[in-house]
């Protein structure tokens, strides 16, 4: 592919610095349909980014397209705070009879503000009002988020320094492989609580990611976490799954933790539940813990309407059945090959995934950028994770076809053959 110098003067002289990913694909974006994205200058590409996972139907999906526009043409509110809509009533109805009932999950739906962040922090003030303790457990290289809370139970050191303030009220504990020396799962955790001069305040929660995605896309095993949900139990902790990249179906079922046979005490949920990209957040929790008083937890745009259209019209497209499931299952088939194959041909490389999560961790750190670098020239979008960028990590939209995730994967294995 032959890029052109696009004009960005507008973006490198007026935007702020704290820009990134647009410093990864130096070109002005002008549309996108499914999974493919398109320039100003009419160049295409594989997006294989969805929007961090905010866009698991694909770009412009037509039926939540066509949703909105009636919507919208309808003079249908748009924003309301937390104020009763039918946007609102349709979604919470769909939510229920078609997420929650069927998979025996008995949560209160709450509207934080409308991003993950928010809902994350939404959840650590809850889970600290109802057990009146402060510090909160977390893992190593979790990501949460780039509000203060969230920070302080993310690992990526560059992310925390960015705080500019001290980040207490957190302990950090082993992700799942991170010992890889035969320490059994959980013992020095245990052997803290247990030890009362260990110096760990009894931790009002423990909050982890069954996937950590930025943090190089680290799986924790289903028996790792049905033996966190037992240790949650016995000490009483609330366990709280930041299920923001990996729910939606982005693992094959709709919520990442259902392989584990787990019911956490609180979710957070965000990225594709609106299913186009609109901003939109919840925190699900026991009827139990729903102790706030009203307004305790607020925000101006906690109720985006027409995010609850499309989120609704997500749910009745794709979840009333197990056809978007069994394509994600053949969909990792595919990809789990391309990975093997290439990981085969790289000395002290590997790759791990579930799902339509994947990541490939190269040995030499900067091969991962070089490649995805490479991926833009040859028209994919791919970025990189890991606590040094080492992970290629591969995010289609799950409702990608055969014949584009093959397309896409060739063109990964070339950029990673090419930049070694």
């Amino acid at each position: 592919m032959t890029i052109t110098q696009p004009d960005l003067s507008v973006f490198t002289t007026l935007e702020s610095e704290v820009r990134s990913y647009c410093r990864s694909w130096p070109t002005v974006f002008a549309r996108a349909q499914g999974s493919r994205i398109h320039d100003e200058d009419g160049h295409e590409y594989l997006d294989f980014f969805a929007g961090a996972g905010s866009l698991n139907y694909g770009h412009n999906n037509p039926v939540l397209k066509r949703a909105l526009l009636d919507y919208l043409e309808n003079d249908g509110i748009t924003h309301a705070l937390d104020m009763s809509t039918t946007a609102k009533r349709t979604f919470l109805e769909f939510f229920q009879h078609t997420i929650l009932r069927p998979r025996d999950l008995p949560y209160k739906v709450m509207f934080p503000g409308p991003t993950g962040t928010n809902a994350v922090e939404a959840a650590l003030k809850l889970a600290r009002k109802v057990k009146g303790r402060e510090t909160v457990v977390s893992f190593t290289n979790a990501f949460h988020g780039m509000s203060l809370g969230a920070l302080a139970v993310t690992g990526n050191a560059f992310k925390r320094a960015g705080a500019g303030v001290p980040l207490v009220h957190t302990t950090r504990m082993p992700f799942d492989h991170y010992m890889d020396d035969g320490t059994s799962d959980f013992r020095w955790f245990e052997q803290q609580l247990a030890d009362r001069g260990s110096g760990l305040d009894q931790p009002a929660a423990v909050i982890v990611e069954t996937i950590q995605g930025e943090g190089g896309v680290n799986v924790a095993r289903p028996q790792w976490l049905r033996t966190l949900a037992i240790l949650c139990q016995e000490h009483d902790m609330l366990l709280i799954v930041d299920d923001i990249q990996m729910g939606c179906g982005r693992t094959g079922s709709f919520f990442s933790f259902e392989e584990a046979g787990i019911t956490p005490d609180i979710v957070t949920v965000s990225k594709s539940i609106s299913g186009y990209g609109l901003p939109m957040s919840l925190c699900l929790f026991r009827p139990e813990l729903d102790i706030w008083e009203p307004g305790e937890h607020n925000g101006t745009f906690r109720g985006n309407n027409p995010a609850f259209v499309t989120a609704a019209a997500a749910i009745n497209a794709y979840w009333t059945d197990d056809e978007l499931k069994q394509q994600i299952l053949a969909h990792a088939q595919t990809i789990e090959a391309a990975l093997r194959d290439t990981a085969a041909h790289h000395s002290g490389s590997g790759y791990r995934g579930r799902g339509m999560i994947w990541g490939l961790e190269l040995s030499d750190p900067g091969h991962a950028a070089r490649a995805a670098r490479r991926a833009f020239e040859f028209g994919l979008l791919v970025e990189t994770s890991g606590a040094q960028g080492e992970v290629l990590k591969l995010l289609p939209p799950l409702t990608i076809t055969a014949d584009e995730l093959d397309h896409g994967l060739r063109i990964m294995q070339r950029a990673v053959h090419e930049t070694t």
